[in-house]
Parts: C-alpha cells; structure tokens; sequence
C-alpha cells in the first residue's frame, strides 16, 4: 500500500527527487517542508542512517513492516546484503513494469498489478510484491495495452536497464537476469550500507 499524504514530503525531506519526476518540488526547495525548513541542523549517525533507509523505502513505495522483511531476506542470502535488498525491491514486479515502461508513476505500475492486468509468464498475477525471476516474461492484458498512459509511458520512456528486454509491439518483457549494484537506475545516490546498519 503506497504511503497516503503529501507525495514529495519526503523528496524535500530529505531534498532530493526520490520520486524520481523532473518536476519535483525539490528540484526548487532542497530542505525540509515547514516554517524550520531552513535551519541548519547538526544530524546524528542514526539519522544518516533513518535517512537513507526512509530514502529507498519511499522510492519503491514499500512500507516499514514489508521493507524489514526485504533486510531480512538479503541478510539470509549469501550476497552482499545491501546490494541483495536493493536486487529483491527491484525485480519486483511494480518495478520491473515501471522498468520496461509500461507506466509512468510507481503508483501507475502499481495499479496495473493490482487491477490484474499483468501476467507473468501468461498467469495473472495481482500483488504488486511479487517476485519476477530471470527468465521469466512480463505482458500486459490487451484491456491494459489500449490505455493512455500506457501508450504515453512507451513513448516517452528510455531504454529499460540492460538487465531487461522489452518488446514495445507485443507490450511484453523479460527479465534477462539479476540486475547488477551498478545497473539500477536509482533517481538518487544511496549508501545501502548504512540502511543494513540501520537495521542491524
């Protein structure tokens, strides 16, 4: 469930477009909303840390409970573990739709799972958590391929990532493999490292 309230008070919050939109209110105001905004405060190493974990959960829109879960996992796996959140939160598939192009916003990309018009491998898959893995192929319903802002977002929308491949006739994608650290294009630099010790 995406986070309700003002959607860019946390881009000023932390004065960067986590939203990754070009319009973003922080692009103008890079310090925190309210009548104290501007003051210059010393931050303590817990709230580096805060920062950078509230950070990356507003850019994948996941909530507290689910997003100690994604720590959880990584810290189990034999990767590093904030690289392997960051790979878990990006093949998922709200992600991996708004990768390929298929939408415009987060929120829009979420809808589409939601709605059920997203099948993964031709089996119509409503959560938006959901896990894409390597091999597996993403399509639209032909409902979906017909609307609007699908047809904006094809357009306007680069490449995606060389981890995935996509098929703008058919609205269809596939993920090739795991994305690499490098490869995932975050609207904002991240230090993950500091999110594991966060948690840890």
């Amino acid at each position: 469930m995406d986070k309700t309230g003002p959607k860019h008070k946390t881009c000023r919050r932390v004065g960067a477009p986590l939203c990754g939109r070009p319009n973003c209110p922080s692009n103008k105001r890079p310090y925190p909303p309210g009548q104290h905004g501007r003051g210059r405060k010393r931050i303590s190493e817990y709230q580096t840390r805060l920062l950078e974990k509230q950070k990356l959960r507003h850019m994948y829109g996941v909530n507290e409970k689910q997003m100690r879960r994604y720590y959880e996992r990584a810290n189990r796996s034999t990767a590093v573990t904030g690289e392997e959140m960051i790979r878990l939160l990006e093949t998922r598939i709200d992600t991996v739709c708004l990768r390929l192009g298929f939408a415009l916003t987060r929120s829009q990309a979420r809808q589409l799972v939601s709605h059920g018009h997203v099948s993964i491998d031709g089996r119509r898959n409503d959560v938006p958590s959901a896990q894409v893995k390597p091999g597996q192929t993403i399509t639209l319903s032909p409902k979906a391929r017909n609307f609007i802002f699908v047809h904006e977002a094809l357009e306007v929308t680069p490449e995606p990532p060389s981890y995935l491949y996509r098929n703008k006739d058919e609205v269809s994608g596939t993920l090739s493999r795991v994305p690499e650290r490098d490869e995932v294009p975050l609207p904002v630099p991240l230090d993950e490292r500091l999110i594991v010790e966060f948690y840890s």
